[in-house]
């Protein structure tokens, strides 16, 4: 890939599980114009940026990529109505035109959701005020024609989710909104980013900050935590993309001091659809005033979310006990024939929103607004803001990389251009837009039969991997990759997603295919249960794991679906 700005080819090398070490010896080879700490969205958002406008940009994630909140969010790139109800207009006005950019972008990970928001006698919200809200909301997030407003009956919205309890209901607004798959969001644009020549890691973290004798950031001390290797990159910049640990790494740097992060937690519950048949998409208050989502999704409905103040392990949140009661309760009060019972839980995750302190605000009331802090020794951190707004983020932060940069005197810096990714396809976006996706869908399902997978694994793999459908399918041509997959007891989609994972998706352990590359650690529990032991093993095999390493990584496994299943 050619650089627009610089007209130089990028290095847009591999992206495999055993090229870690090598992309690391890359980035502490020489020094690099930003490294960027953190592989979450908003991190990877900045990678993506930076590297396309000709920097010379490393990243380092000390955890799997997305593991934090980039795969633990309600899955919405949403435009943010209730924000509307804290007259946040700005925050509406941007992160409503920002979704209709990230679909365009990548309609493989992102879809429209119709929504439905039913209205109750004696709830927050009336039917005129939801009207002019919800028109006021068309126009503030330049919703497209097809996709404004409307108003229902409460026949009318009865019929659309039958589900919804019928006392005291009034109608409902009907609007949409966009569901995604944020942990696969996340590698998309990270893997956009390497094309761009971006070294971006997994598994690598920042055991120290470097110093020059001024006490200017010049870089960090890097641990590959899987292999324990240690190296020195140094870095004109250094941005802490780091969510909820962003306080962690200014401790680290000195700098903590100001304003401050706000844990809060999130929960999700996940039900079969032969216990919650939902139909269509609600979102609606509970009796304590708090807004929350029922989403169907792949033969499954989840449900939340909560809003509580964290003080845990940042890197262990999970459903406790009280988090399901309450949830629970709020399902069975909005769709009482249910009588949703914990039993009936197939599994659930938690998440931690980095929000910037507010003395004397509620959890639910404080802002998503983002910002950027700079500290005396250099370091810029980014903190706050939402999935949804996570390409304007890292335009913002790289604007300000470039300016510093430049101010500095780098050649980088003066020659960095505007950022281009507003109209930039993400990894496996080239569709032909979200008007062919579905004609592409068709194409590449045809394709893929022709190569041996059942049809609707084929159009499976198509639609999940849009315009990289070809390098999964590309497994049933390889005797040597057919041969790996019998070995192991592998259908052939699993196989070739799993080798697709490893060598093109830099998933390092079996979690981060279960858990982020597939999604099955929440929305198919079943088929992690069937398939674990033998992912596991096909996946020692290629990196060459002794059996006590195999067996951590089951142990892992365990751990996560015990946490997903229990309180």
């Amino acid at each position: 890939m050619t650089n627009p700005y610089t007209n130089r080819q990028t290095d847009s090398g591999t992206f495999s599980f055993d090229s870690r070490q090598q992309i690391l010896q890359d980035m502490s080879a020489r020094e690099v114009d930003l490294l960027v700490i953190g592989g979450g969205i908003t991190g990877a958002g900045i990678a993506l940026d930076a590297a396309s406008r000709g920097l010379r940009v490393a990243l380092v994630e000390m955890q799997d990529f997305a593991a934090g909140t980039s795969s633990r969010s309600t899955k919405l790139v949403h435009g943010g109505l209730r924000y509307l109800k804290q007259f946040e207009i700005g925050v509406v006005a941007e992160v409503g035109k920002e979704r209709a950019i990230v679909y365009e972008n990548g309609p493989h990970v992102t879809t429209p959701e119709w929504m439905l928001l039913p209205l109750y006698a004696g709830g927050t919200f009336g039917k005129f005020s939801t009207s002019i809200g919800l028109r006021v909301y068309d126009f503030l997030a330049g919703v497209k024609k097809g996709e404004r407003r409307s108003m229902l009956s409460a026949r009318e919205t009865s019929k659309r989710e039958p589900l919804l309890k019928k006392d005291g209901m009034k109608g409902g607004g009907y609007y949409v909104e966009y569901r995604t798959d944020d942990a696969r969001l996340t590698i998309e644009v990270m893997k956009k980013a390497r094309e761009y020549g971006a070294l971006a890691v997994n598994y690598a973290r920042v055991d120290s900050l470097t110093y020059d004798a001024n006490g200017h950031l010049t870089g960090a001390n890097i641990r590959d935590v899987l292999s324990g290797a240690t190296y020195e990159v140094s870095a004109a910049k250094v941005v802490n993309a780091t969510g909820p640990w962003v306080d962690e790494l200014r401790q680290l740097d000195g700098s903590k001091s100001g304003k401050t992060l706000r844990l809060t937690k999130g929960v999700h519950l996940v039900f079969d659809q032969s216990r919650f048949p939902l139909r269509q998409a609600v979102y609606f208050d509970t009796p304590d005033g708090r807004m929350v989502f029922a989403i169907p999704r792949a033969g499954k409905a989840y449900f939340g979310t909560t809003d509580t103040n964290y003080k845990g392990e940042i890197d262990r949140p999970v459903a406790t006990k009280e988090d399901r009661a309450y949830l629970l309760e709020a399902a069975n009060f909005m769709f009482p024939d249910l009588r949703l019972m914990s039993a009936d839980i197939e599994s659930s995750w938690a998440g931690l929103r980095p929000l910037i302190h507010q003395e004397g605000k509620d959890p639910s009331e404080i802002s998503r607004r983002d910002e950027i802090f700079h500290s005396p020794s250099g370091l810029i951190s980014i903190a706050g803001g939402k999935l949804t707004g996570y390409r304007k983020m890292a335009e913002t932060v790289v604007d300000d990389v470039v300016k510093l940069l430049a101010e500095g005197g780098s050649k980088a810096g003066a020659t960095a251009g505007i950022s281009l990714t507003k109209e930039m396809r993400i990894s496996g976006g080239d569709v032909g837009g979200s008007a062919n996706y579905e004609r592409y869908v068709e194409e590449r399902k045809a394709a893929g039969v022709s190569q041996g997978f059942p049809a609707p694994d084929a159009e499976a793999i198509a639609r999940f991997y849009g315009s990289n459908a070809d390098a999964v399918f590309s497994i049933a041509s390889d005797d040597n990759d057919l041969a790996w997959a019998e070995r192991h007891d592998l259908t052939l989609r699993i196989a070739a997603e799993l080798r697709y994972a490893m060598d093109g998706e830099m998933a390092a352990k079996p979690q981060d295919f279960l858990v982020r590359r597939t999604g099955w650690m929440f929305f198919d529990m079943a088929s992690v249960k069937k398939w674990s032991g033998k992912i596991v093993a096909a996946m020692a095999e290629q990196a060459g794991w002794t059996e006590k390493q195999a067996a951590a990584y089951a142990e892992e496994i365990d751990r996560l679906a015990l946490d997903a299943v229990e309180a």
